[in-house]
C-alpha cells in the first residue's frame, strides 16, 4: 500500500508489496525489495538498493550525499540486505572515490533512534547500534557487534565480531574480535563473556579465548606476545579470528587494556 502523498519517482523500483507511508519522498535510481515497510516521512534517494523485510521509521534520511568535501559528485551506491530496522532520524550515506564509492549494510540489523553511518562503511550482519552512534567515514563492524549509546566511531576503525562498547565511547582504536571496550577514549577491558555466552560458544572455547587473551595482552609488546601462544590455542577458531584480525589491517591501533599502555 502506497500513502497518495507519498512521492515517488516512476523510475524507482518498488514491488506491489511495499508499503509506503504518507509524505514520504522515493528517487529514481532507488531499488525497494518485497515486504519492506516504509513509514511516515522517510527521505530514500541516490542509487540505493534495499533488500527484504526492512522497516524504516519516519524521518530517516538514507542515501543523501556523503558529509565529505572530498566528494565531488561521483557515482556512488549504497547497499542494504534484508530485515533490518532503521529507527527514527536514522541517516546513511553512500560511498566516495576515494573509499570504493560504495557503502554496505548487511542483515538482520538495528539501528537505534539518531543513528549515522558515513561514507564507506562496511557493516555486517546481526550488529545492535544503540541511540546516537555515529559512525565515522570507513569503519568496518564485523557481525554481532553491539555498539552502545551515544558512541562516537573514529574514521578507519574497525570493530570485531562480536565486539561489544560501552555507551558514550570514543573509539579511536580497533576493538579485537570477543573484546569489550569502554572509556571516554576507548580502553580494552577484557572479553564480551556475555555475548559469548549468548552466541552458545562453548566453555571450552571461552577458556581458550581468555587463555590467548592474557598471553597477547601481558604486555604492550602484544605483537610481539602472539608468538608465545602455543599451537593449541593458534588453531582455535575464536584465537585464530582474533590472530586475523589483529594481523590485518593496520590504519588504526588495537585498542589495548589501560594498565598496559
Amino acid at each position: 500500500m502506497i500513502h497518495k502523498t507519498a512521492i515517488i519517482d516512476n523510475k524507482a523500483k518498488i514491488p506491489d508489496n511495499v508499503e509506503i507511508g504518507p509524505y514520504s519522498i522515493i528517487g529514481p535510481e532507488v531499488e525497494i525489495g518485497d515486504n519492506t515497510i516504509i513509514h511516515s516521512h522517510v527521505n530514500l534517494t541516490g542509487n540505493l538498493k534495499i533488500g527484504q523485510n526492512n522497516e524504516i521509521f519516519p524521518f530517516s534520511s538514507i542515501g543523501t550525499p556523503p558529509q565529505d568535501l572530498k566528494y565531488k559528485g561521483e557515482k556512488n551506491y549504497l547497499i542494504i540486505g534484508d530485515n533490518n530496522k532503521f529507527r527514527e532520524y536514522v541517516n546513511i550515506n553512500p560511498g566516495t572515490e576515494q573509499g570504493g564509492n560504495v557503502t554496505k549494510i548487511g542483515n538482520n540489523n538495528l539501528f537505534m533512534v539518531y543513528c549515522h553511518v558515513a561514507h564507506d562503511c562496511d557493516l555486517s550482519n546481526n550488529i545492535v547500534l544503540a541511540n546516537n552512534v555515529q559512525v565515522g567515514g570507513h569503519v568496518t563492524i564485523e557481525k554481532n557487534a553491539i555498539i552502545g549509546g551515544s558512541c562516537a566511531i573514529h574514521q578507519f576503525s574497525r570493530i570485531g565480531e562480536a565486539a561489544m562498547i560501552g555507551g558514550m565511547t570514543g573509539v579511536l582504536s580497533d576493538v579485537i574480535p570477543f573484546g569489550l571496550s569502554m572509556g571516554n577514549r576507548n580502553n580494552l577491558m577484557g572479553l564480551n563473556l556475555i555475548g559469548l555466552r549468548r552466541s552458545k560458544v562453548s566453555n571450552e572455547n571461552i577458556k581458550k579465548i581468555q587463555s590467548a587473551y592474557e598471553i597477547i595482552f601481558k604486555s604492550s609488546n602484544f605483537r610481539e606476545n602472539i608468538n608465545n601462544l602455543d599451537q593449541e590455542l593458534k588453531n582455535n577458531e575464536f584465537v585464530a579470528k582474533i590472530l586475523k584480525f589483529i594481523n590485518s589491517d593496520k590504519k588504526r591501533p588495537i585498542s589495548l587494556p589501560p594498565d598496559i599502555k
